[in-house]
């Protein structure tokens, strides 16, 4: 199954959170291909006209592959465990559908259209995080999804 990451606003590669990302992403794409996940893509949009979440939804919509599942980042969305996000991962690669793609809104979060269509909501917990730390965020739990289904030592819990 491949992985999207469609997130608002752009990482530069001198910012810490590119180098995280970037770290956690090659870890994935290591350990998630023999899981029959991955790669993981990082799709970055920008709305340049300024018009908020309805236009930042339309830019993140472009980059939905066609019948992917769709996981939305909401501080309303479940909030579930490392091993219930692998659990999960793994139930979404067994469905059969070939994409998932994650999306992260900007700082006024995402459209409630897109937010609602999404097959799956998932949160970090009640607390807002910026969007720029939550793509690190995100792409480390998934890599520790994957590690837990590979079964190694990373995930100490």
């Amino acid at each position: 199954m491949r992985l999207v990451l469609a997130a608002v606003g752009r990482l530069r590669a001198d910012q810490p959170e590119h180098r995280l990302f970037t770290d956690y992403r090659s870890r994935f794409d290591r350990v998630g291909r023999p899981l029959a996940l991955g790669p993981l893509q990082l799709v970055e949009v920008e709305d340049r006209r300024q018009g908020g979440p309805a236009a930042e939804a339309t830019l993140l919509s472009r980059n939905v592959p066609p019948g992917a599942l769709v996981a939305a980042l909401d501080e309303r969305g479940r909030a579930l465990t490392s091993p219930g996000f692998a659990a999960l991962l793994a139930e979404w690669r067994d469905s059969g559908r070939q994409d998932l793609a994650f999306l992260i809104g900007g700082a006024d979060g995402l459209a409630p259209g897109l937010r609602d269509g999404a097959d799956e909501a998932l949160s970090f917990g009640p607390m807002v995080w910026p969007h720029m730390l939550a793509r690190v965020m995100l792409a480390e739990q998934i890599y520790r999804a994957a590690t837990i289904l590979a079964g190694s030592p990373y995930h100490r819990a």
